[in-house]
């Protein structure tokens, strides 16, 4: 996490991380510090259905404080009880993913939405949530405003298991305060377009963004010459993948952190010799049997199996680990990069387990103007998104942007 601590919460591996990640909203007031301690305690050594109840029960409690403040016309505590609520509930959820939608994710992500339904009104300006149409359905958007007129707009593409809650408190807020509009989605394999309408990841991400951006176009208020893309986590694959199609509607993209095929990820997980990686997905599936074998044994890391026996099949719509991998492996930008001739910005924490491709991504991109912004562990910012040193990145993002569009 690049902030010199080797444990926060928890001696488990996945409540460890699932706690750290919630602890760090507290930057931009989706968390607070004793709420997020003090549930992890309750949970101690319990299982998934401990982690569910602890963290639930104290969504509610937070979400009930927001609707006593809400009545009692006190809108600013309302508001920042809602927020906290709708990341304690999407924290409730995650040791549920899986093949399929687990009634718990189901109910929780539910949960999370209703929180931040109940937070939109009560911003300043009001937030407006949107149906963005998409193919022979819709995904779920949120605008939010940066100020009156027309205003450069940041369109933000979530990670693999992130939602526009999250989003929301990551990003938006650093957008608006700055007076940027910001345009959050759900896409495919995200958010309630998972959870609800069960829409699976997809690698022509462009399909997707395309459809986002006709909606921003439309608003008067989006400046279209001023629109920049970013990518958050898996968003730093999606989001450079959209752009080479792209480009020529967007002044700028913001992948954290930049990514290239995907393929590179796997292939070192695979039990195969170099040869059988090279015809890798044209393999027999039995031949990825240890692998399985391993990640069902208990020296497995927790992490990785919940990655790729829960998070995995169920972004994906895979049936097992075969079909996951094989559709990892479709991922693909190398073959487009060329595409991406906009203002580009690629971020690189040195201690981010997926940027390792991130000056490859960099040194391919043939924009003119580009720039690679490296976070380090001494700044406090060198982990995974920089989830520890919010402030610094945003600082260092914005003020990037303020630049371009000021030259």
């Amino acid at each position: 996490r690049g902030v010199g601590m080797k444990t926060w919460l928890s001696t488990n591996e996945l409540w460890e991380n699932f706690g750290t990640r919630a602890l760090f909203q507290a930057t931009y007031g989706g968390a607070d510090f004793g709420e997020v301690a003090v549930t992890v305690a309750r949970v101690g050594d319990g299982g998934p259905e401990a982690w569910y109840r602890e963290w639930s029960q104290t969504a509610d409690w937070i979400e009930d404080i927001g609707d006593e403040a809400a009545a009692g016309n006190h809108p600013v505590s309302a508001r920042e009880a809602y927020l906290r609520a709708a990341t304690y509930h999407r924290t409730a959820y995650y040791p549920f993913f899986g093949p399929s939608v687990n009634p718990r994710l189901a109910a929780a992500s539910r949960r999370e939405w209703l929180a931040l339904q109940k937070i939109l009104p009560l911003l300043d300006p009001p937030a407006i949530a949107l149906e963005i149409p998409f193919e022979n359905t819709s995904l779920p958007g949120i605008f939010l405003s940066g100020g009156d007129g027309c205003r450069p707009t940041i369109v933000c593409t979530n990670g693999y298991d992130s939602s526009m809650a999250e989003i929301l408190v990551e990003h938006a807020q650093a957008a608006v305060q700055r007076g940027y509009h910001c345009l959050l989605f759900d896409g495919p394999g995200q958010g309630r377009a998972l959870t609800e309408q069960g829409l699976a990841l997809r690698p022509d991400w462009e399909k997707v963004v395309a459809a986002v951006l006709d909606v921003a176009v439309a608003n008067p208020a989006v400046d279209r010459e001023r629109i920049v893309l970013h990518g958050w986590s898996l968003g730093g694959f999606l989001a450079p993948r959209a752009a080479a199609f792209l480009a020529p509607r967007l002044a700028a993209l913001v992948p954290d952190p930049g990514q290239w095929d995907l393929r590179l990820s796997i292939l070192p997980l695979l039990p195969l010799d170099e040869s059988r990686k090279a015809a890798f997905p044209n393999i027999d599936r039995a031949e990825i049997q240890p692998l399985q074998d391993f990640l069902d044994s208990a020296a497995a890391p927790a992490g990785l199996r919940w990655k790729l026996l829960q998070r995995a099949p169920l972004a994906h719509g895979a049936a097992d680990l075969y079909d996951s991998l094989v559709k990892l492996n479709e991922f693909e930008l190398s073959s487009v990069v060329s595409g991406i001739t906009c203002a580009t910005l690629v971020i690189l924490a040195e201690e981010d387990p997926i940027a390792g491709q991130a000056e490859q991504l960099f040194n391919a991109i043939p924009a003119a103007t580009k720039t690679l912004q490296r976070f380090t562990a001494a700044e406090g910012a060198g982990g995974h998104t920089e989830l520890s040193g919010r402030r610094l990145f945003h600082q260092r993002m914005y003020d990037w942007l303020d630049a371009l569009f000021q030259a």
